[in-house]
């Protein structure tokens, strides 16, 4: 499938995009992750959502995952740190899926994340031209409903929306901070605390109701705490019981005669 974008007059800058799968000899890049914080806060997002029942086997979220496409001729490929797509074709008996096409693999990609790292800031790129940037590839050529930049150190979290102009508007967190995501249905924002002996900030998900998706350590002790309470309620009962059956003896009453 072909589709030919253009940017507003001045540029004159005309995309021709083809929606083709990667062919198989396509040799992707094998960098490492920039820093440890990134898998880190991925798994995260993943976790929580999994635990939740949200994930499904038609669904992909990935991290550092390539999102393909070839524009002008030429194959493009970008790993977000977290990407996730409502809806993708089965892959293949026996193929691992290693990277994703819209289009040719199913729907777009609705959500899209970057963790800021201490680089030159490639998440903000808006190059024009072949590898294109970020900002440009994930806005004019996947066009992505949202893109999400979070910098894990100050905590700052920036929430994009594809607007009908097919720009990337800035979005205005809610009363709580936080942001409404539509295709997921849940909310999107920033806890600061301890995970995988990582203490600061996280990205976290909460439903329309405003309750926590919880990770795998907190449902632990969520538990651990509810069964504290149901043992401390056990026991008031049992000490009320016997409160109530020695006042019966003193009063000269079989309690087991009632």
């Amino acid at each position: 499938m072909t589709q030919t974008l253009s940017k507003p007059e001045a540029s004159k800058i005309k995309y021709t995009i083809t929606w083709e799968k990667l062919p198989d000899d396509f040799k992707l890049a094998d960098d490492p992750v920039e820093n440890i914080d990134q898998p880190l806060l991925a798994a995260a997002l993943r976790e929580a959502l999994d635990l939740a029942g949200f994930i499904l086997a038609s669904m992909l979220i990935a991290s550092n995952f390539g999102l393909c496409a070839k524009v002008n001729d030429k194959i493009v490929v970008k790993a977000p740190d977290w990407v996730y797509v409502p809806s993708v074709l089965p892959a293949e008996p026996g193929e691992v899926r290693r990277s994703y096409t819209r289009n040719a693999e199913g729907e777009v990609p609705a959500v899209v994340m970057e963790f800021l790292s201490d680089t030159d800031g490639s998440e903000y790129s808006n190059k024009p031209t072949y590898p294109y940037g970020k900002w440009r590839f994930y806005e004019r050529i996947l066009q992505v409903p949202i893109y999400v930049i979070f910098e894990p150190k100050s905590g700052v979290l920036e929430v994009y929306r594809l607007s009908t102009s097919g720009e990337y508007e800035l979005q205005e967190p809610d009363a709580n901070q936080r942001f409404w995501i539509e295709s997921m249905g849940l909310f999107l924002g920033v806890w600061e605390g301890e995970k995988s002996q990582r203490t600061g900030y996280w990205l976290r998900w909460w439903d329309e109701n405003a309750n926590l998706l919880l990770w795998g350590a907190e449902r632990v002790e969520q538990e651990r705490q509810r069964a504290e309470e149901e043992r401390q309620r056990a026991e008031e009962e049992r000490q009320r019981a016997d409160r109530l059956m020695a006042y019966l003896i003193r009063q000269g009453i079989d309690p087991d005669g009632i």
